[in-house]
């Protein structure tokens, strides 16, 4: 069984991508599940195989404990990592080879919580993969590239597996699509962007960070996707699928 957990700032298609994965699974006659893991959200693009509000509901928590939204969110990140035994039963029920998982909106809740760390390694699966998602339309200066890749790069180690980074909305935004997947190739092409925007010391610590990604290999290629008209949908389960084969190439 292969997991790939769907990770990404708020708003960068988290649950659209989740969608389209597994449609794309069940369009070609395989097995998917869709799991959300987050407790507060109100409306999906999809409807979720195994779903954590059937556990854990973010306005129960808020009123069993008294809580506002902010520190309901945070309970109820951690009593969904005392839920996994139960989610991993509800998951095994399926005997599915793909399941793709739908984290919480706010990226911190899940990468840098211990209870996202203990639900990513003790969740049980053959393979497990990460897709980080980078939203266009914030990441389309330099320096806000720079941030998100940072997080991006911050999210892998935390979590530890294998990742994958996701450039979505290819098909609203391509001059920013194609413009950050040339910053991502080309050291030169963003250093130039960036002396656009910076000058002095601040220049010269961005240009150092992004060095010291690209050297570190904590940076990635980028795989440009669109949730909406499955383009990139191809390249990215091919990186996914040869990830879970070890290396393997992938054939359609």
């Amino acid at each position: 069984m292969e997991v790939t957990f769907v990770t990404g700032t708020a708003g960068s298609g988290k649950s659209l991508l989740t969608a389209a994965l597994k449609n794309w699974y069940v369009n070609r006659g395989e097995d998917a599940i869709a799991v959300n893991l987050d407790p507060g959200v109100v409306e999906l693009p999809y409807e979720p195989d195994v779903d954590v509000r059937e556990r854990v509901q973010l306005q129960d928590v808020m009123e069993d404990y008294g809580l506002g939204p902010n520190g309901a969110l945070i309970l109820a990140a951690d009593l969904t990592a005392t839920k996994l035994t139960e989610i991993q039963e509800e998951i095994d029920s399926f005997k599915t080879e793909n399941v793709i998982v739908d984290t919480p909106g706010q990226t911190e809740l899940f990468a840098f919580r211990e209870s996202g760390e203990f639900i990513v390694r003790e969740v049980k699966a053959d393979s497990k993969v990460l897709l980080f998602l980078l939203d266009p339309l914030l990441a389309n200066t330099p320096s806000n590239f720079l941030s998100l890749a940072l997080l991006s790069a911050s999210v892998g180690l935390r979590l530890n597996i294998p990742k994958i980074t996701v450039l979505t909305k290819r098909d609203m935004a391509r001059d920013d699509v194609k413009r950050i997947s040339e910053w991502s190739k080309d050291s030169r092409a963003f250093e130039d962007a960036l002396t656009a925007t910076k000058d002095g010391e601040k220049y010269s610590l961005d240009s150092e960070l992004f060095r010291s990604i690209r050297r570190l290999s904590l940076g990635a290629d980028l795989y440009p996707v669109s949730s909406t008209t499955q383009e990139g949908i191809i390249a990215l389960i091919g990186e996914m699928t040869r990830i879970a084969r070890g290396g393997e190439e992938f054939t359609e």
